[in-house]
């Protein structure tokens, strides 16, 4: 590892040739000023990165490539959705995307190593796939940056080039779940067992399901990310002492991000580990709670379109859905409210128009009560959707339109 002035990154990063594929680590660890200084530098490039938050590129000769969309690049026109399970992203950019250069942030070096500290992710394989053509890897080092360790920790033989940083890693916004993720959240609580096994996706539903476990004992956390909430558990003493927290990327509060650093309570595992749903499946009682845009009388779920649109992608879950269902004692859960309150509609509806996120759950729960997917035949499973988990405004229609579907409601 060679480190270097933001000008002489700058000149290196303006002689790559053609037209150079970007990856850069994403969520909260963005390297944001070596992006800066790549976008500066390179007139055409194409940037590939998962859940970009706000500030990324926006101009012309820059094309936005991911598999599960953020706030920096939902809605841009210059915007390339790759469909993909977060298992099989790392082969995507073996096979179908190899990178020219890779960038990512780091924790100062530490005894020849660094950490790439809470965004481990995808980001081993892209490593792998652009030194396996000859292409470049740089690190944005920076002090703020957790030293975290499994598959986080990095030669810095592996690092080309490196630039210095001092600036606290971004945090997201919070947004304290409202009175309807509370009731979803606590009615998702009943369905964890004993000594469970923890996957929750992002956003105020599994935070809250969190929330509703405090006084539990024995838990275990098996997920693609994890944030404050799992902080909250531990201080509780719900997490079992004797199982590391294991997980691919986390985001949240400085305090989350100083309690990650040196912590050899945190694993943080490459998504080929994290997401294999045969390594999902061998966790003890794995609960999976995702959350979802929409569900249908079929117990099929969209968690990534809106109008048609992309707005997310299928992360995790679909990984996550199929490995607790393979789980000795394990639970796929769908949460989601009832009523969508900005767009004004019912979030259950007769049949999906988009593409399918994931489907053949173990229950689909909203604030009004639980339907029990698995185990029932499909009328049953609608009839359930209806009664226990659509809002009543909406249920006569929904017995309407599921008995045109050929569903023998009541």
């Amino acid at each position: 590892m060679r480190v270097v002035s933001q000008e002489d990154l700058a000149r290196v990063l303006g002689g790559l040739p053609g037209r150079p594929r970007i990856v850069a680590g994403g969520n909260f660890a963005a390297p944001r000023r070596a992006l800066r200084i790549l976008d500066a530098a390179v007139g055409g490039y194409r940037l590939f990165m998962l859940n970009a938050q706000a500030g990324m590129p926006d101009r012309e000769g820059v094309d936005l490539e991911t598999p599960f969309v953020g706030a920096g690049m939902r809605g841009r026109a210059n915007l390339r959705y790759f469909p993909s399970r977060l298992s099989l992203v790392p082969n995507l950019l073996k096979e179908s995307l190899p990178p020219d250069v890779v960038i990512v942030q780091t924790s100062p070096p530490v005894g020849g190593t660094v950490s790439l500290g809470i965004e481990v992710n995808i980001l081993p394989a892209a490593i792998e796939a652009v030194r396996a053509r000859g292409g470049l890897v740089v690190a944005q080092i920076n002090p703020h940056m957790p030293y975290t360790f499994g598959d986080a920790v990095l030669a810095t033989d592996e690092i080309d080039l490196a630039i210095e940083d001092d600036e606290p890693l971004a945090t997201p916004v919070p947004r304290p779940p409202g009175e309807v993720a509370h009731e979803i959240g606590e009615r998702v609580a009943r369905l964890v067992p004993q000594d469970a096994t923890l996957q929750l996706g992002i956003g105020a539903i599994p935070d809250a399901v969190l929330s509703s476990l405090l006084d539990r004992r024995g838990l275990r956390v098996w997920s693609e990310m994890f944030s404050d909430g799992v902080l909250a558990l531990e201080k509780a003493g719900a997490l079992d002492a004797g199982t590391p927290i294991t997980a691919s990327f986390a985001f949240g509060s400085p305090e989350l991000y100083a309690w990650a650093d040196r912590n050899d309570r945190i694993r943080m595992l490459r998504t080929e580990k994290t997401n294999d749903p045969s390594l999902i499946a061998r966790r003890p009682r794995m609960v999976s709670v995702n959350s979802a845009l929409q569900v249908d009388l079929f117990a099929q779920a969209n968690a990534s379109r809106v109008r048609g649109v992309i707005y997310s992608g299928f992360g995790g879950q679909t990984d996550f859905v199929v490995g607790a269902l393979h789980s000795p004692g394990g639970h796929a859960v769908i949460a989601l409210p009832s009523w969508h309150p900005r767009a004004d509609v019912s979030t259950v509806i007769p049949r999906l128009a988009g593409p399918v996120t994931s489907f053949q759950h173990s229950y689909i729960v909203s604030e009004r009560g639980a339907a029990t997917v698995w185990g029932n035949d499909a009328a049953s499973q609608a009839q359930q959707i209806i009664d226990n988990v659509a809002h009543p405004s909406a249920r006569d229609e929904l017995r309407e339109q599921g008995r045109e579907l050929g569903f023998p409601l009541r």
